[in-house]
């Protein structure tokens, strides 16, 4: 369960609150932070490491330390990359920072996190992750570094398969060695794949949180469409630091109350069907195990903290007379920042400043796109054979 949303609107907070909640109620849960601005171990009161550590009865928590996994998971590309670029004249110090492929700490994130989920230990994982586009990049990173890696790998697999002798006669570049074959290998056809099938599979879900103001609502409206396209799939909204009703009787507050209100409204109409979880403003920062868990207890008095709250439509195929069609759900999207095209066997679709790839059925590959729409919020693909002569 990963949660995201802008910054400052309470994301770590009502993760650690959920996995508290979770724990509380029996559940063997793991709340673990991908935010290179540490703040869980804040929240929960206690000193985290890069190790789960008990925090309390069925809960354990960790902050990754995305540096130390990456020289773990990188070590040997990372290397290699420097020494090409070294090579190519570049100082040193540069050819460190640029060999920090970008999103590389992230990936490394999320793969430690796949390494403890593979133990089977937990029957919950909470993510608190960085704001909105640090996350968009954390959950897209699998699938386009494996595109990434799938061009580059043969390509160096070509000129290293010559004799070395020959190859370094041949090219003057440094020629990586075995070991970061092996390395790009594992991580490329083994990791990656699994870490992909995590994010996508059923259980995994994303939880938006939002306050109710007009940025960080119209924020949130552009992420939920960019996940989707992405296939991440939320389950639940969460407006945090609602005022209490009773305040609504008086004068300072009673607009303030008035206009939330509108917007709490406003947020079930535009995240629909998604249910909309409240959590209301609370008299003091919400820290520490014992506040965690009454904000939790709020949040949750008629859910299970680790229920999947809905199921979003998955990515469709399907023949109508003489059509295939696609439907991808895309709730939100902007027709005006919507682009489809089709390149040989993949349906190439960008949202905005987000652009996925997605590699279509053998039985759709061969047929040209006649026509894209969206209807439902959902893009509706549809396909056809070409005309001959066309």
């Amino acid at each position: 369960m990963l949660y995201t949303g802008k910054g400052g609107v309470g994301k770590t907070t009502t993760a650690a609150a959920t996995a508290v909640c979770a724990a509380e109620r029996g559940r063997r849960t793991l709340v673990a932070s991908a935010d290179a601005a540490h703040s869980l171990g804040d929240v929960l009161g206690r000193r985290l490491g890069p190790r789960p550590a008990a925090v309390a009865p069925r809960l354990e928590a960790l902050e990754i330390d995305p540096r130390a996994e990456l020289r773990r998971h990188w070590g040997r590309i990372r290397d290699y990359l420097v020494s090409l670029f070294v090579h190519q004249g570049l100082d040193a110090v540069v050819a460190e920072e640029l060999a920090l492929l970008p999103g590389a700490e992230e990936l490394t994130t999320l793969l430690a996190l796949q390494e403890l989920l593979e133990g089977g230990v937990y029957d919950l994982v909470v993510l608190d992750c960085a704001p909105t586009d640090s996350t968009l990049r954390l959950v897209s990173l699998p699938e386009v570094a494996r595109r990434s890696l799938r061009v580059l790998l043969p390509l160096l697999g070509a000129l290293a398969g010559v004799a070395t002798p020959l190859a370094q006669r041949l090219v003057s570049l440094p020629l990586p060695g075995p070991g970061v074959f092996r390395d790009a290998d594992t991580l490329l056809f083994r990791r990656l794949r699994a870490l992909h099938r995590r994010l996508v599979a059923r259980e995994t879900s994303v939880r938006l949180v939002v306050t109710p103001e007009r940025m960080v609502i119209d924020e949130a409206r552009r992420l939920h469409t960019e996940l989707s396209l992405f296939e991440l799939r939320c389950d639940a909204l969460i407006v945090n630091r609602l005022l209490p009703g009773a305040t609504a009787g008086e004068e300072f507050f009673r607009d303030w109350v008035r206009l939330q209100a509108e917007r709490v409204r406003e947020v079930a109409e535009l995240f629909a069907p998604l249910p909309v979880l409240e959590a209301p403003l609370q008299p003091d920062e919400v820290t520490g195990l014992e506040r965690l868990a009454a904000h939790g207890r709020a949040l949750f008095d008629r859910h299970a903290p680790d229920a999947l709250l809905s199921r979003a439509p998955r990515i469709r195929y399907w023949r109508e007379g003489g059509e295939a069609l696609a439907r991808i759900p895309l709730p939100g999207a902007d027709p005006a920042q919507l682009d489809v095209v089709k390149i040989e066997d993949e349906l190439a679709i960008t949202s905005g400043p987000r652009r996925r790839s997605l590699k279509l059925p053998r039985r759709i590959a061969p047929l040209a796109l006649t026509r894209a729409t969206l209807e439902g919020g959902a893009l509706v693909v549809r396909f056809a054979r070409a005309q001959a002569g066309s």
